[in-house]
C-alpha cells in the first residue's frame, strides 16, 4: 500500500512539473511554444502535439530520467496536462479529444540500432533509424469495448479501455476497470461473456466503442549499415491515429517509440512462451524529406553526418583549381583507367535536382548510365564501388531480380493484412541504384524499369492495392555483349540482348572494349601487381573515401540554375547537330538535349556552385561527344546517327524500305506468296544488296515478324 502512494506521488509531482513546462516554457523568441500549439488544436482540427526533448532536456531533468524510464505512464501524465491546459481555453473540443491526446517526441537522444534492441529494452522509449519496407492498409482497432446485455429490461453497459501494458502477472492486454454502471468486467462462461446481474450473454455495443486508425509498418536496416555478409534486421511498428499512413515504402525515418511485445503466432500454436519484439509507434522524423529537400527534423545528409570540421575542409578541397581531376582519381582508384566513365559516375552520384513546373510537371533530375563491355573490364567493380559511396546507394544484379523486388510488390501478412512491400527502386529512392547482368534478366522483369527510368514512379494495382510510389532513382546498369566481346563492326542493338524502349533511356551508354595495347597493358599488369604486392596503393587517393563520400552528399544540397552563356552553349550545340543531320539520319534529339542539362547542372553541383557555366556546358558536350562517337556511329556509314539506338540506322532504314517495295511488288495487289529466290534476284539487281545480304534481310524480316514462310521457299507479308 505504501508503495502504491508513493508512485501516485511520484506520477503526481511528474504531472506538476509537465503542467509547469506546458504552460511555461518559451522557445529563443520569447514565444509560449506549447501553449501555442494547444491553443492552435482546434483550428488544425488535430490531437496531438510534438515536445522537442532538447527544450524538455532545458527546462527539467526529473520529467526526462522518468520519461526513459517509464514511458507510458509519464505520456499518459502528458496527454491528461495536455487536455487539462486545452480545457481552460476551449472546454468542449477538450473533452471531445479527451481519450485521443497523444504527446509525441521527437529529437530523442537514444538512439539504439535495430540489431541492439532485445528484450532489456522492453518498457523502454528509444528511437532507431530505419528504412520503411512494408506499409499494411489502414484498418479500424477498438480502442474501448462496450458491451451491452442481450436482456433489454436490464440495459447493462460496462465499459473496457484497451491498455498497452499488463505487468505484474497481468496476462492480457486489456485491463478490468470499472465500467460506467459501477461493476467489474463481466465472466466468461463456456467461450461467450455473460452479466454479472442476470447471467445472460453481452456483445460488444458498436456504436457506443470507440475505434482508432491502425496501421503496421516493417521498418529495416537501412541498406548502406548493413554489415557485409549479413541478413537485414527489421521489426514490426504498429502506428495509431495521426502517425497513420504517414512513412510509405522508401522513406527513411528515425523511428520514436516503446518497444513492446506481441505472442508469436508459431509459437502459440506448439504451446512455448514465445514472443516477438515491436514498437509502438509515437513518433516519425525523416531523414530527408519527400521533396528532396533537407526536412526540419531531419538529423544527416543520408548516411552521413557532415560536422562544421567537414564541412570546412569540403570547401577547402572544392577551392582548389585542379579539384575536378582530384575527384576522378580519388573514384575507384583501384581500377586502372576508364576516366571517362569514372567521370560520369561521379556526375551521376551527385546529379542534377528535379524541377517542378507549376502545374505540378516534374523534369527528371536523375541521370542514367549503361556500361556494355567485355569481359574482365571491372564493369561489375565500378558499379560496387559507386553503391558503396553514394550517398544513398544499392547494388543488386540482374540474375536474382525480379520485377517485384525491383519495384513492388503485394503480399499478405500473417495477420490476414495486405502489405505494401517496396523493392530495390523505391528503396533507393533520391539516391542511386546499380544493376548488374542487366541483360541476363527476363523481358517480362526488366519491363518494369521503364517506367521508374523516365516518369521516376512505380505504380502497383494488385491485392486490392492502388499506389505510386516515388522512385526518383539514378539507375547505373551494366550488361555483356551477345557474342561475349563487344564487335566495333555491328552497332550497339546487335551487340547487347536489351529492348530499344529500355537503351533510349539511358543518358548515357559507354562501351568499354578490351583492346591489345603494348603500353596500355604494362600500365594495367604493373598497377595490379603493385596494389597486390603492397596489400595497398602505391600513392594514397587524394581525397580520402570517407571525405569523398561526404562530398558528394554535400553536393547534392545545391541547386545551380543555368548561366545565360551555358544555355546559348548548348542551344548552339544542339542547332549544329541539327543542322548536320540528313533527312534520313538523326544526330540528337529533345531527350539528348534534356542529358546535356542535366550533366551540365551535376558538374556544376559537383563543382560546389550555383551557377552553371559555359564550362560546365563544353564538358557535358564533351562527355556527350565521346559516348556518341563510341556507341552513336552506324558501322555501315561511318557517320553519327541515334537511330542506331532507336533500333535501326537510317542506312538500314532505307534498306528495309527498299526491300518492302520489291517484295510488294513480286507479291501484287493479289498478295500472292513470293518466292525465295525470285527476291533474292530482284534485290540483288538494284545494287544495294549482294545475294548473301539480300538472304540475310530474308531471315530478319521473318524473325522480326514483317513477312512469314507459307511453305517452303515462299512468303507473304504480315
Amino acid at each position: 500500500m505504501s508503495d502504491m502512494l508513493n508512485d501516485n506521488t511520484v506520477i503526481r509531482s511528474i504531472y506538476d512539473e509537465i503542467v509547469e513546462f506546458i504552460k511555461g516554457f518559451r522557445d529563443a523568441n520569447g514565444v509560449y511554444k506549447y501553449r501555442e500549439q494547444i491553443e492552435t488544436l482546434k483550428i488544425k482540427d488535430s490531437k496531438s502535439i510534438t515536445v522537442d526533448h532538447n527544450d524538455l532536456a532545458l527546462y527539467n531533468q526529473d520529467v526526462i530520467t522518468r520519461l526513459a524510464e517509464e514511458p507510458s505512464a509519464v505520456l499518459k501524465e502528458f496527454s491528461n496536462a495536455v487536455y487539462d491546459v486545452l480545457k481552460e481555453v476551449d472546454a468542449k473540443y477538450a473533452d471531445s479529444i479527451k481519450d485521443e491526446i497523444i504527446v509525441r517526441i521527437s529529437n530523442y537522444p537514444y538512439q539504439v540500432k535495430m540489431r541492439d534492441i532485445d528484450a532489456d529494452l522492453i518498457g523502454r522509449l528509444i528511437s532507431t533509424a530505419g528504412m520503411v519496407v512494408r506499409a499494411s492498409e489502414v484498418k479500424p482497432f477498438i480502442s474501448r469495448y462496450y458491451y451491452r446485455c442481450v436482456n433489454e429490461h436490464d440495459g447493462y453497459i460496462s465499459r473496457i479501455d484497451y491498455q498497452r501494458w499488463k505487468r505484474k502477472g497481468s496476462s492480457g492486454s486489456n485491463s478490468n476497470k470499472k465500467g460506467e454502471e459501477g461493476e467489474d468486467r463481466d465472466e466468461r462462461r463456456g467461450g461467450a461473456l455473460t452479466c454479472k446481474k442476470c447471467g445472460a450473454e453481452i456483445s460488444v455495443d458498436i456504436e457506443k466503442s470507440k475505434f482508432s486508425n491502425i496501421q503496421m509498418i516493417r521498418l529495416q536496416e537501412l541498406p548502406e549499415d548493413l554489415p557485409p555478409g549479413q541478413l537485414p534486421y527489421h521489426i514490426d511498428v504498429m502506428l495509431i491515429h495521426d502517425l497513420v499512413d504517414n512513412a510509405r515504402p522508401g522513406d527513411r525515418i528515425i523511428l520514436t517509440g516503446i518497444v513492446d511485445v506481441e505472442k508469436d503466432l508459431e509459437s502459440s500454436r506448439m504451446d512455448v512462451p514465445l514472443f516477438r519484439i515491436r514498437i509502438e509507434g509515437n513518433n516519425i522524423e525523416f531523414l530527408a524529406s519527400r521533396d528532396g529537400v533537407k526536412d526540419a527534423s531531419a538529423r544527416s545528409d543520408g548516411r552521413f553526418i557532415i560536422s562544421d570540421d567537414d564541412e570546412r575542409e569540403i570547401k577547402r578541397i572544392a577551392s582548389r583549381p585542379d579539384v575536378y581531376d582530384l575527384l576522378i582519381s580519388s573514384f575507384a582508384p583501384h581500377i586502372y583507367g576508364h576516366e571517362i566513365i569514372k567521370e560520369a559516375i561521379l556526375l551521376q552520384i551527385v546529379g542534377s535536382p528535379q524541377r517542378e513546373l507549376e502545374d505540378a510537371t516534374k523534369l527528371r533530375g536523375d541521370i542514367n548510365i549503361l556500361l556494355v563491355g567485355d569481359p574482365g573490364t571491372a564493369k561489375s567493380e565500378l558499379l560496387k564501388y559507386a553503391a558503396r559511396i553514394a550517398p544513398r546507394g544499392l547494388y543488386t544484379s540482374g540474375r536474382g531480380s525480379t520485377a517485384a523486388g525491383l519495384t513492388a510488390a503485394v503480399i499478405r501478412d500473417k495477420s490476414g493484412m495486405m502489405m505494401l512491400e517496396a523493392g530495390a527502386v523505391v528503396l533507393g529512392d533520391q539516391g542511386l541504384v546499380c544493376i548488374d547482368e542487366l541483360d541476363k534478366m527476363r523481358a517480362e522483369d526488366r519491363s518494369a524499369l521503364h517506367e521508374v527510368m523516365e516518369q521516376q514512379t512505380c505504380s502497383v494495382a494488385k491485392g486490392g492495392i492502388v499506389a505510386t510510389l516515388n522512385a526518383r532513382t539514378s539507375i547505373l546498369a551494366a550488361a555483356n555483349p551477345i557474342l561475349g566481346k563487344y564487335d566495333p563492326y555491328r552497332n550497339i542493338t546487335e551487340n547487347v540482348n536489351l529492348p530499344i524502349p529500355l537503351l533510349t533511356r539511358f543518358d548515357l551508354i559507354f562501351a568499354i572494349r578490351d583492346e591489345p595495347s603494348k603500353e596500355g597493358d604494362a600500365n594495367l599488369a604493373r598497377h595490379i601487381l603493385g596494389i597486390h604486392r603492397r596489400i595497398g596503393y602505391e600513392h594514397l587517393p587524394p581525397i580520402p573515401i570517407d571525405l569523398l563520400r561526404k562530398y558528394l552528399a554535400y553536393a547534392k544540397r545545391f541547386n545551380p540554375l543555368l548561366s545565360k552563356e551555358a544555355e546559348d552553349r548548348i542551344f548552339e550545340y544542339y542547332m549544329q547537330m541539327r543542322a548536320n543531320a540528313s533527312p534520313d539520319a538523326i544526330t540528337i534529339t529533345a531527350r539528348q538535349l534534356e542529358a546535356l542539362i542535366r550533366l551540365a547542372t551535376a558538374r556544376a553541383r559537383l563543382m560546389l556552385r550555383n551557377t552553371v557555366t559555359v564550362e560546365d556546358a563544353e564538358r557535358a558536350i564533351y562527355i556527350f561527344n565521346v559516348m556518341l562517337n563510341k556507341v552513336g556511329i552506324d558501322v555501315k556509314t561511318g557517320k553519327v546517327d541515334l537511330g542506331v539506338l532507336h533500333g535501326m540506322p537510317s542506312s538500314e532504314r532505307s534498306k528495309m524500305q527498299l526491300f518492302l517495295d520489291v517484295f510488294n511488288a513480286l507479291s501484287g495487289k493479289d498478295q500472292n506468296p513470293v518466292e525465295e529466290q525470285a527476291l533474292v534476284t530482284e534485290l540483288a539487281k538494284t545494287g544495294k544488296f549482294t545475294e548473301d545480304e539480300a538472304r540475310e534481310w530474308i531471315r530478319k524480316a521473318n524473325a522480326q515478324g514483317i513477312i512469314y514462310e507459307v511453305r517452303q521457299g515462299f512468303y507473304k507479308r504480315a
